[in-house]
């Protein structure tokens, strides 16, 4: 996929102004400071179009991004796991979440993204449960993967896919600083068209 605009559209914050229409939607969910609008950033060759914040859970609605004129859209889901946040947004957030993966009509791909240092958490666990219980098309992007090796990265993507009963070719390393794994992850996004 070859990414020649990128546009912010809208936030939303319930399921009733879920954007409805024949736009593909490619959704990007994970903790909170996993990485998301780095990745959303990195991938549309915009550094600042998708906000990053020094503080976790910071993200409270779902933001849409125009892709090449509305080819596509990216979706920027709040975090989940960040609990300075407060346990009751906390809450409001995580159905919001819930919602748009139950009822967008728009969604065709999930890049749910663990970090790849790190073992995926129980709520990693709930999430994954939650798109194969919702048969949602997903792939994993293990996020910062600069902080290691080469030889470390294929050890933690195999650790990844076994912790969590995956086929290792669907999780993509990712570094936002160095793009690793950006060619890879837009080439799949192009085979969803």
């Amino acid at each position: 996929m070859i990414i020649k605009s990128v546009k912010y559209l809208t936030s939303v914050v319930n399921k009733n102004k879920l954007l409805n229409d024949e736009v593909c939607e490619f959704a990007f969910v994970g903790r909170s400071n996993v990485g998301k609008s780095s990745l959303i950033n990195n991938l549309s060759g915009t550094k600042g179009i998708a906000k990053i914040s020094s503080t976790p859970g910071a993200t409270k609605m779902i933001n849409y991004f125009s892709i090449n004129e509305n080819q596509a859209r990216f979706v920027d889901l709040p975090g989940y796991g960040y609990h300075k946040a407060g346990k009751k947004n906390q809450n409001v957030w995580s159905k919001l979440v819930e919602d748009y993966l139950l009822y967008s009509s728009n969604l065709k791909l999930v890049l749910f993204l663990l970090d790849i240092r790190h073992k995926p958490s129980e709520l990693d666990k709930i999430m994954l449960n939650f798109l194969l219980q919702t048969k949602r098309n997903f792939i994993i992007v293990a996020t910062k993967a600069d902080k290691l090796s080469k030889g470390a990265q294929h050890n933690a993507v195999n650790s990844i896919a076994n912790e969590l009963n995956l086929n290792s070719q669907i999780i993509f390393a990712h570094s936002s600083l160095t793009s690793q794994g950006r060619k890879e992850i837009l080439d799949y996004l192009q085979s969803l068209f």
